[in-house]
């Protein structure tokens, strides 16, 4: 699903000028400068969702300049948010000047002059973008612009619900079938939409559907967080909200893609079992302390809700798959020599 490039194939005298050029295609006409073109590095993905483009960079330490000049020469009219995954960005919009760094969100619209700065001390960057058109955010443009230029934390709030779920995306958007991902851009808008919200203190400008969205998704964070919990229910997890129980079950019935809240955590519980279970390092972990790890209550518990899940038992299970992933590692080593 990802589409990925690289610098690393290409002459390096030919590797800035590659980016620069990949970034005006793809993002939109930037000058950018580098101190150091000859050591110049970049790799870059990109994942349509219909509505909204996510795209990984990874890239050297450079500063970035979109002028009017080139706004007039091409502008996608975008919002654009960016999340740091590494490295230090200073950027300036619309009278806002921040810094920001590994966790924190970045928010700019592609209609403006800006100006960004990645210091070479910081090391290299490494960004996820979100190129959201302007008109799919339900929020007046008036408020939002109060954000341009700004540092949005990511740590905590909706914020912290948009990052996980794009950690998430990353990891497991190659799972997805194509018709998926139509879906998954819904949510990214509303997340984003959300997290805008939160930071302008406009909730109020939500439409019901996007909030009850946004909501859902703070829920499913919310349960992977709390997953080892063995306490972790459905009335927790509504105190956790602020919602009833019957509040609870209804956003599921609407938004729950078929699950129960209770097979939902059931079912998480069982995939980080199965996961902890096919790892040879922990081969020497008893299986009732990975049941105990993600929240079971009980090792027989455990066995009968693994069996019925994946046809077998939890020790089978481990068995046949530190089998598998020793053949692979023995075929690699000889595929090598």
């Amino acid at each position: 699903m990802w589409s990925v490039v690289s610098a690393g194939e290409l002459p390096a005298r030919e590797r800035f000028d590659w980016f620069e050029d990949l970034v005006t295609r793809e993002v939109m006409p930037t000058a950018l400068s580098v101190e150091r073109p000859a050591d110049f590095q970049a790799e870059a993905a990109v994942l349509d969702l219909r509505d909204v483009r996510v795209a990984r960079f990874a890239f050297s330490p450079l500063r970035s300049r979109r002028t009017p000049a080139l706004i007039r020469r091409g502008d996608p009219e975008q919002y654009q948010l960016g999340l740091i995954r590494q490295g230090v960005t200073v950027l300036s919009q619309h009278r806002n000047d921040c810094s920001a760094g590994a966790g924190d969100l970045l928010f700019w619209d592609t209609s403006r002059p800006s100006a960004a700065d990645m210091p070479t001390a910081s090391g290299p960057v490494r960004l996820t973008l979100l190129q959201l058109p302007r008109d799919v955010l339900p929020l007046r443009p008036q408020r939002v612009d109060r954000l341009l230029g700004s540092r949005i934390p990511g740590g905590h709030g909706v914020g912290a619900v948009l990052a996980a779920f794009l950690d998430s995306l990353e990891g497991h958007a190659g799972q997805c079938a194509p018709d998926d991902l139509p879906r998954l851009g819904s949510v990214v808008v509303d997340l984003v939409a959300a997290c805008l919200a939160q930071n302008l203190d406009a909730d109020d400008q939500l439409p019901a559907e996007a909030r009850a969205r946004a909501l859902i998704q703070r829920i499913h964070d919310f349960v992977e967080t709390h997953l080892g919990d063995p306490d972790l229910t459905p009335a927790a997890v509504a105190a956790g909200h602020h919602v009833s129980v019957r509040t609870l079950h209804q956003l599921f019935r609407a938004y729950g893609d078929g699950e129960t809240v209770q097979a939902r955590i059931r079912r998480r519980r069982l995939e980080r079992c199965r996961d902890d279970l096919a790892r040879p390092e922990l081969l020497g972990r008893p299986v009732q302390a990975v049941a105990a790890r993600w929240g079971f209550s009980g090792p027989a518990v455990f066995s009968r809700a693994f069996r019925a899940a994946y046809g077998l038992s939890p020790t089978e299970f481990r068995a046949l798959s530190v089998k598998d992933v020793r053949a692979e590692r023995t075929a690699g080593r000889a595929a090598r020599s």
